[in-house]
């Protein structure tokens, strides 16, 4: 869920009206302070690695600002794999709307798409947007929160999820 959505979910709407701009700046500030602790999860180049071999396009569905897209794609390293990628800018709403769903596929030129994703927020987006989703656990859902949700499928780690690619959608 993006910080348009967090806000309002989390504490109301009058605390959105009165200072949801500011809890999000503050938020973006704060968010600066660590990225640089953050690291890629284990898999994660060699799962695009393997899906761009296969012939897939590898399109990233992020409501990140451009400055943190960018960040991560370097410390990823994939930005010369990575077809197209989304951002902030090119939506209006983020999950658990469609909206960065649909804009990754437009940017991607088809909607013959699986959603690889961790979160209830990106189930839900990617159901809106008539999508199935394989899910990783990264510790913030249970593998049975995120099947209840819908997700096609549930795997402990992209490591695991490479593995076991013919077994999902996304073959």
């Amino acid at each position: 869920m993006g910080g348009d959505q967090l806000v309002r979910a989390i504490a109301g709407d009058d605390v959105e009206r009165r200072v949801g701009d500011d809890l999000r700046d503050a938020s973006h500030e704060e968010f600066e302070r660590v990225r640089d602790e953050c690291e890629p999860l284990d898999g994660a180049r060699e799962l695009i690695e393997e899906l761009k071999r296969r012939g897939s396009a590898v399109v990233l569905a992020s409501s990140a600002n451009e400055g943190d897209l960018d960040f991560f794609l370097a410390k990823l390293g994939v930005r010369e794999l990575v077809d197209d990628c989304t951002t902030a800018d090119d939506v209006e709403r983020s999950k658990p709307h469609p909206d960065i769903v649909n804009a990754a596929l437009e940017k991607a030129g088809t909607r013959d798409a699986v959603m690889v994703g961790d979160s209830r927020w990106d189930i839900e987006a990617a159901a809106n947007a008539g999508l199935e989703t394989v899910c990783v656990i990264t510790g913030g859902w249970s593998k049975q929160e995120l099947l209840d949700f819908g997700a096609a499928a549930v795997f402990e780690s992209l490591v695991e999820l490479r593995e076991r690619l013919d077994e999902t959608p996304l073959r």
